[in-house]
């Protein structure tokens, strides 16, 4: 039995840095070139992403027992995230394709952190349910970081949590996203932890993005669990049903790179409740704290305001670093009393 099992993309990465990059605010364009023009750049930074390999170094470096299901190629990068994987003490529940190459990335970062990604999914999205290990999929927690891994496969994967009664925390991609509240209510209603920016949490909702307690709302009706909103440097705001929870995020020493903060805020916000579990609380002291949603999913406001201390914290450290990984925090660095102050405001809605 694992503590927490991951689901989703992995990928080969790529970084490119040149002084010579500058970020164009144009909305017809994402990069420009000079065409025949010869680029100087910095050393390339090879590593490695994807939603659910990402995750899975948060939860292994916080101490927990990890696995990851994601698909990959028969080639190097493969055998460059397996190896990284084995490094980080992850079990690899990989499904190997030998049509597909890994999926790749190119990352070309600005000096100011910004950045233009070139993605190959290759087999990332290829994944079939009849390849999916149902009989090793057993855990306490399930992280799910979809990218374009198709609806039924998702579905089903999640049917497989809940009748295990596994608690499933949901960090949707663009693609599913684009699907809309409807398509999405019957894995909405599963799932423990639902993890969106605020861009995408208005746009699911259907509500002006500044109206953040009628998209609470919205979403309430339709996440069984804790609703996220992330508001990149400006902080996050979490709802249980009954309260809203803001946080502004810790102060960077410098934003070398952006890539993987969320996956970073997600995943450490999540390893956060993992360690603060009220699961085993007697009732006597979840009396304390009420009723609602906290109630049933167990979670104190001491947990969700620990929970997001850890993926403030988690976050902000990997921006401080090139790469998804290279920032994560393990627990012995999460405790560092740089990461001790954070307010956070508890605003009752009901």
């Amino acid at each position: 039995m694992y503590d927490i099992i991951t689901i989703g993309t992995a990928t080969r990465d790529v970084f490119l840095k040149s002084p010579l990059f500058r970020v164009l605010r144009d909305p017809q364009y994402l990069l420009c070139f000079a065409l025949g023009s010869k680029i100087e750049i910095n050393p390339p930074i090879f590593t490695t992403g994807g939603g659910a390999t990402n995750a899975a170094v948060t939860f292994s470096r916080q101490n927990l027992k990890v696995a990851t299901l994601i698909k990959i190629g028969l080639d190097e990068s493969a055998e460059y995230i397996l190896k990284e994987l084995r490094r980080e003490k992850i079990v690899s529940l990989a499904v190997k394709n030998k049509k597909q190459k890994t999926a790749y990335a190119t990352i070309l970062l600005a000096p100011t952190g910004e950045r233009t990604i070139l993605v190959y999914r290759g087999a990332s999205e290829d994944l079939k349910i009849k390849e999916i290990p149902f009989n090793k999929l057993k855990s306490q927690w399930a992280y799910i970081s979809p990218g374009t891994i198709t609806f039924p496969v998702i579905q089903r994967i999640f049917n497989h949590f809940r009748e295990n009664k596994t608690l499933i925390a949901f960090n949707p991609s663009k693609y599913f996203l684009e699907m809309g509240i409807k398509k999405l209510k019957p894995l909405l209603n599963k799932t423990k932890v639902v993890i969106l920016n605020r861009e995408e949490a208005a746009v699911l909702a259907g509500i002006d993005y500044q109206k953040e307690k009628e998209i609470f709302k919205k979403l309430d009706e339709v996440v069984e669990g804790i609703a996220i909103m992330t508001q990149g440097a400006k902080g996050v705001l979490v709802s249980d049903g009954t309260r809203i929870y803001q946080a502004k995020a810790f102060r960077s020493r410098k934003v070398i790179d952006r890539t993987g903060a969320g996956d970073a805020f997600a995943s450490g916000f999540v390893a956060g409740l993992i360690r603060s579990q009220s699961a085993n609380r007697p009732e006597a002291e979840q009396a304390r704290y009420g009723a609602g949603k906290a109630q049933i999913g167990r979670f104190a406001p001491s947990d969700l305001q620990f929970a997001i201390r850890l993926g403030s914290a988690n976050a902000t450290s990997v921006i401080e670093h090139i790469g998804a990984k290279e920032g994560i925090l393990t627990k012995k660095e999460s405790q560092n009393p740089r990461w001790r102050l954070l307010r956070v405001k508890i605003i009752k809605i009901k």
